[in-house]
Formats: structure tokens, C-alpha cells, sequence
């Protein structure tokens, strides 16, 4: 007997349905996009592990897929290595790539190999799947796509408000009540250093990032693991659970980073992006937020991160600030902010909330049904008109009973099936059946490729 055939944990296959849904969350990201004037761009699914490590801290490391080198990928190792099981040191040597884990790192490495190509500031969009060594769960997979925008080769702050803007309109058009959570990388590192742990502010903020996923004892036994000090986690309570309005949350830091230089600079950010947001009409509700760290080494600066109200789910947006990803390739002195629409999770927040218009399902406008070789040759011109106009047309490619391609239509939700049998051919005429109402009418075929007909 043999086995049924299966796929990966952590990935999907997607029906036709599901797939005109995802098109339609791409297709509203895309708009918004090209809307605030951002460019396409593309990379390979697969990175040289040294563009990939060391950029996404000691826990993302470990998430990369790795790819064995083709051919002979043992060839190297002598018995005495192979003995010794050590699996690291063998993916060190047999894997030379790895898929991509995020579109940010591979975008900056584009950046520096396409410098003489590139207008500053650049804006970019990249819609792509990648890939982490994640365990799945609920709204977490290990292919999903992402949906990139960023700028780079500007300083200014304004980047940011333009990020939240895009935000707001892209959940907006797609009917989704989020909260927009801001918080500024410096503002972290000032509070590690105020706390006397300045060299452990990864540490920190890897651990105050789960706050939203499970309690603050658990939180406080990782920073006891760490290696945190007592005196530095009860030190770190006040601020982390502080409540009140964006405005008050800033002027309590305020006083309580004075003598950090670093925390005073990410607070002047977050007041300076504040000032601009409370003008705009948005319709998210915007918060800072001090627990968010978005765990990944690059961030520097402003960070982001969406959250859906009327669904329980992880993050659907987030991003940030990071003035030094392309040192990091060789390229100093490059400022870049962006975000990411992880598009998994919006679709299964849309599914739940069944946000999709009407029209999204829709597939093909109107069938032929197929009585022979007479007939075919009597509807193709026809059929060739109503696409050239717009019309989604197809013909059943069978001469079968009428019942089954009446049945096929009724299956696809195709509103119309055009008949052309004997006495329609005869008549020069083309019988148009409405499957909603069942209403037949008989049209003339200049009448039937008139596109207005099916709203084209």
C-alpha cells in the first residue's frame, strides 16, 4: 500500500479560494505601498550563510535553515570528524547557504552590491516567502511570506511617521482593528544602562519581549538565568508594567533615564514621532509600549509591532530602526527603517473575522458549455471577444451531458453559462443563463460580447 503523501510541518498548501484570499491582503499591501511611492524588488530564496549569521542574535541563529552543499558534501570531513557527531561543526562545513530568514538582511546586502544602482533614499518593497527552523503553532509557520518596506540612506524621523501611516491605511482598507505599538531601542539600552546592566541590554530585551506571551515571574526567572542581577531586575519592574497615556509613560522616563544620555536621545525620538502621529487622522490606536523589544540585534532605534483587537494571535506587523545593518556587509554611515506585514497571520486574523469583499472569491464570469465541434467553432470567436474585453470567459473542454457542466459552473460559482446549441446557431443567437436567478435570455452574438453585459 503506499503511504499518502504529506507536506512539512509548518507549511500549507493553499485551494484556489484560499489563494484568491491571500491575493487580496497582497494585493491591498502592494497598493499601499506604491501609494507612499516604494519599488519592487526580489532576492533569492536562498543567502550564503555568512550574508544570513550573526544578524539575528544567538536565538535566530538557530532558527536558519541550512542547505547541504551539493555533490559530495562528506568528501571533506575525515572519519575522526564524522565520529565525533558534533552536528554544529558538521553544518559548519557542509553547508555553505541557507535559506533566507527574514527579506531585512538580504536587503542590505543589495544594497551594498547594488550601491551604483541605487537612488537615495531608497524605498523598497519586497513581497517574498522565508524561511525559520521555527516549532510551529497557531500563527506560526515555517514558510510564510513577508511583506517588506523599506527606506534607506535618510536619517530623518519622518520615515517613521510615514511607516505608521502605511500601517494604519493597510490595516484600514483590509477592515482590521489593530493597536500600533511603538517603543525605541535606546530607550532599552538607557534602562539597562540606568539598572547597572548595560553590557546584558540583548539579554534584557530578548526577555521583556515575551511580557505579552507568558507572566513577569517567568520573565524575571529568565533574567535571573541570564545572569541579571536582584538588584537590576526589581530595579527594572516600575518601568516595565508602567501604566498611563503615551505622553505620561515618556515624561516618567524621562526622569527616571536623566542620567542616561542614550535613554534621553530614544526618548526625544519617541516625543518627536508622537507629535506628528497625534496630528494625523489615524484610525489605530497607537501606544507606547516599554516591553517591546522585537528581539533581533540590528534594531537601533524606533520599533514597531501590530497587534490585532478582535483576535487572539501573536504580532501581524513590526519593524524598526537599524543604522547598522549594512556595516555589517561593509557599507557604514547607510540609515535604514522598515517593517513587515506577516501576511500568515493577517489571513488567519481575516479568515476568523471573515473581512473579505464579495468579489474576492469571484473566478471566472462566464462558461460556455461544450455540445461538440459545430458548436466550439460556432462560440471560440465569441469567447475570444468577451476576454479581449475583459470578460473572464472559458469554455467546458468536454462534449459531455449538460447536467455535469451545469453542475462544474454551480461548483465554480460562475454567475453566467452561455449556450449555443442547433437552434441557437441557426438564429445566429447565444442563450445566457443567470445561475443566480436562473433567468435565461437570448442575445445576438454582437449583443453577447458587448463587455458592458458582464459590468467590464
Amino acid at each position: 500500500m503506499t503511504q499518502k503523501p504529506s507536506i512539512p510541518k509548518g507549511t500549507r498548501d493553499f485551494t484556489p479560494s484560499e489563494t484568491s484570499k491571500r491575493n487580496h491582503i497582497f494585493a491591498v499591501i502592494r497598493d499601499v505601498y506604491k501609494l507612499f511611492g516604494f519599488q519592487q524588488i526580489e532576492t533569492p530564496a536562498m543567502e550564503n550563510l555568512s550574508t544570513l549569521t550573526g544578524k539575528y542574535g544567538e536565538e535566530g541563529d538557530k532558527l536558519l535553515f541550512k542547505i547541504l552543499n551539493s555533490g559530495d558534501c562528506l568528501a571533506k570531513f575525515t572519519d575522526e570528524e564524522l565520529l565525533e557527531k558534533n552536528s554544529l561543526r558538521f553544518a559548519g562545513k557542509a553547508c555553505e547557504k541557507g535559506l533566507r530568514y527574514d527579506l531585512t538582511v538580504p536587503f542590505a546586502r543589495f544594497v551594498v552590491q547594488h550601491l551604483n544602482e541605487i537612488t537615495f533614499p531608497f524605498k523598497r518593497y519586497q513581497i517574498q516567502p522565508v524561511w525559520r527552523a521555527d516549532r510551529p503553532q497557531k500563527g506560526r509557520y515555517r514558510e510564510f511570506y513577508q511583506c517588506d518596506a523599506d527606506i534607506v540612506g535618510s536619517d530623518s524621523l519622518l520615515n517613521e511617521v510615514e511607516l505608521v501611516q502605511i500601517m494604519d491605511e493597510v490595516f484600514r482598507r483590509l477592515g482590521i482593528r489593530v493597536r500600533i505599538k511603538i517603543n525605541n531601542r535606546k530607550i532599552l539600552a538607557g534602562i539597562a544602562e540606568i539598572v547597572g546592566e548595560a553590557d546584558k541590554i540583548t539579554d534584557i530585551t530578548v526577555a521583556i519581549d515575551k511580557l505579552d506571551k507568558t507572566s513577569l515571574e517567568n520573565v524575571n526567572e529568565e533574567l535571573r538565568a541570564k545572569g541579571i542581577s536582584e538588584a537590576a531586575i526589581g530595579q527594572l519592574q516600575p518601568i516595565i508594567v508602567m501604566k498611563g497615556g503615551n505622553r505620561e509613560k515618556l515624561a516618567v522616563l524621562k526622569e527616571s533615564l536623566k542620567a542616561s544620555a542614550t535613554g534621553l536621545k530614544g526618548i526625544e525620538e519617541a516625543e518627536y514621532l508622537l507629535g506628528y502621529i497625534e496630528q494625523l487622522p489615524l484610525t489605530a490606536e497607537v501606544e507606547t509600549d516599554l516591553t517591546l523589544a522585537r528581539g533581533l540585534n540590528y534594531y537601533t532605534g524606533t520599533i514597531f509591532e501590530v497587534k490585532a483587537l478582535d483576535v487572539e494571535i501573536g504580532s501581524i506587523t513590526g519593524g524598526g530602526r537599524y543604522d547598522n545593518l549594512t556595516g555589517l556587509f561593509g557599507l557604514n554611515g547607510v540609515s535604514g527603517v522598515g517593517i513587515s506585514f506577516g501576511v500568515e497571520r493577517i489571513y488567519d486574523v481575516m479568515n476568523q473575522l471573515n473581512n473579505y469583499p464579495a468579489e474576492t472569491d469571484s473566478t471566472t464570469t462566464v462558461m460556455f458549455v461544450n455540445f461538440g465541434e459545430k458548436e466550439v467553432s460556432y462560440i471560440m470567436p465569441v469567447i475570444s471577444s468577451l476576454r479581449a474585453a475583459g470578460v473572464r470567459t472559458e469554455l467546458y473542454p468536454d462534449a459531455c451531458k449538460m447536467k455535469k457542466q451545469i453542475a462544474y459552473a454551480d461548483a465554480k460559482k460562475i454567475p453566467f453559462v452561455a449556450i449555443a446549441g442547433e437552434t441557437e446557431i441557426a438564429e445566429n443567437k447565444i442563450t445566457l443563463k443567470d445561475m443566480t436567478s436562473g433567468e435565461q435570455k437570448s442575445l445576438s452574438t454582437d449583443e453577447m460580447t458587448d463587455g458592458r453585459l458582464f459590468g467590464a
